[in-house]
């Protein structure tokens, strides 16, 4: 796979190149990297990671527009844990990509604690600071400062993991009292929002099956504090055309506002419902 040319000798300089592909096929989502010298933006919108994990006013700011979105749409308000999975899941989406666009595209995973992010929901926008990230021995970066070698894709599989740990487990320890859920489920979620946010941006890349192959190997279903497997399947359409599907090992309650109107990788959706809306042409 094609290595990202480096622009400069610091550990940011591994990730920008992935992160500029991201918004190129995505531009709904912009992650810039702050340098060590560079302050984390503030105002309005603006939320530091660490901030929602402390579970305080930030992340009452931030559930608020969960609310007022659901009575605009839906005409009536929802539970507040339905409020706070809707809020989980829109910061925890992006916030994996973090980690999985770039050791998807180029072999290279940063470790982004709570401290080191901000994110502003409205504009899509996350800041980042990169310090350290991991990688293959024979990728250039390795000679950058902050780079950390390791062995093999095995190794490289487990370093996303413990990336994307490090940073959701305060981020569920902040949301949890709100939620309504225990541990496993809460981290059932974020096994599904790794998956799905890799998944779609995968495809938008023209990359859908090496993700799902990736994917797999990734989250085998035997790696705490993960629940379940990627969960991928295959269905048939009524053409006799393969349609790949994927079990979520978790719920994110929109059928408590809308029960006809399900996720199609939902639990509740049964095969023949993901078939009819799969085939659906463009």
């Amino acid at each position: 796979m094609p290595l990202s040319t480096l622009p400069t000798s610091t550990a940011q300089s591994a990730v920008t190149d992935a992160y500029a592909r991201l918004t190129e096929v995505f531009p709904g989502l912009r992650a810039e990297v702050l340098t060590d010298g560079e302050a984390f933006p503030s105002g309005p919108g603006w939320v530091r990671a660490d901030e929602l994990a402390s579970g305080g006013a930030a992340l009452d700011r931030f559930l608020a527009w969960d609310d007022a979105q659901v009575v605009r749409d839906h005409g009536r308000p929802a539970r507040p844990d339905v409020i706070a999975s809707f809020g989980l899941h829109r910061y925890v989406w992006p916030a994996c990509l973090l980690v999985t666009v770039p050791w998807f595209l180029h072999r290279r995973v940063p470790r982004v604690p709570v401290a080191n992010v901000a994110f502003q929901r409205t504009l899509g926008h996350l800041a980042v600071r990169v310090r350290e990230f991991a990688c293959l021995p024979d990728d250039p970066a390795a000679a950058l400062p902050g780079a950390r070698v390791v062995a093999d894709e095995a190794a490289l599989r487990a370093e996303v993991r413990t990336s994307v740990a490090e940073h959701i487990g305060p981020v569920l320890d902040g949301f949890g009292p709100r939620m309504r859920r225990g541990k496993r489920a809460l981290w059932g979620m974020a096994t599904d929002e790794i998956v799905e946010g890799l998944w779609y941006i995968a495809h938008l890349l023209g990359e859908e099956r090496r993700a799902m192959a990736e994917l797999e190997e990734l989250l085998p279903g035997t790696t705490k504090p993960y629940v379940g497997t990627a969960g991928f399947r295959e269905l048939t359409g009524p053409g006799g055309e393969s349609l790949p599907t994927r079990d979520r090992a978790s719920c994110c309650l929109y059928y408590t506002l809308r029960p006809e109107d399900t996720c199609v990788t939902c639990p509740r959706t049964c095969d023949a419902d993901r078939v009819r809306r799969l085939s659906v042409g463009p």
